[in-house]
């Protein structure tokens, strides 16, 4: 026969009923903070990651706009018309045209062909603003700015610059893409 020696001691058995209610209240507080900060990371991290894909396709639409005027602007015989908000471009052919035509209202830069049937074509969106402007090939001296010119025909040289941007979640950020070009018209005589 075994005999067994247990003491009771009720501030042992008070000890061992469970957590204390102020056990019980930094244990939540704990868990909140630690769920917060989870919480925060995620949406910095999800805002962070919107913004870099933002940015590379903001990147590849402006690249393949920029590469279009540019090989059009270079293929061509002579400037038509130009305005800040509307280019026309006499094609290779000396008889159909090419206008690239922006619309400040719908953010949108648009390219027409006029011997093919009437179709814009949608060559960049979401853009704030653009400027064409036109210029001699030769430059001011001691700068590297062209001389203006005083009509479309004297035109050798196109200034287009714009500006695209996006939002992310609905907020306006740091997501905007810039470009400048100055392109020179290389089939053009003297």
């Amino acid at each position: 026969m075994d005999f067994k020696t247990i003491f009771t001691n009720p501030a042992l058995k008070q000890r061992q009923r469970g957590f204390a209610l102020a056990e019980a209240w930094v244990t939540v507080g704990v868990t909140a903070l630690l769920l917060m900060v989870v919480v925060s990371f995620t949406q910095f991290s999800g805002r962070s990651f919107a913004a870099l894909f933002n940015y590379v396709e903001l990147d590849d639409i402006n690249r393949i706009a920029m590469d279009r005027i540019t090989r059009d602007v270079r293929q061509a015989v002579r400037v038509q018309s130009a305005t800040t908000n509307l280019l026309v471009l006499v094609d290779a052919d000396g008889v159909s045209t090419i206008t690239y035509r922006y619309f400040p209202s719908t953010r949108e830069l648009k390219r027409t062909r006029s011997d093919l049937p009437a179709v814009e074509e949608l060559i960049l969106k979401e853009c704030d603003r653009l400027a064409f402007s036109i210029g001699q090939r030769n430059t001011i001296y001691g700068s590297y700015d062209v001389y203006p010119v005083a009509t479309p025909g004297t035109a050798k040289v196109i200034n287009v610059t714009w500006s695209c941007s996006r939002t992310i979640f609905g907020i306006k950020e740091n997501t905007e893409s810039v470009q400048t070009a100055r392109i020179v018209i290389r089939k053009q005589g003297t």
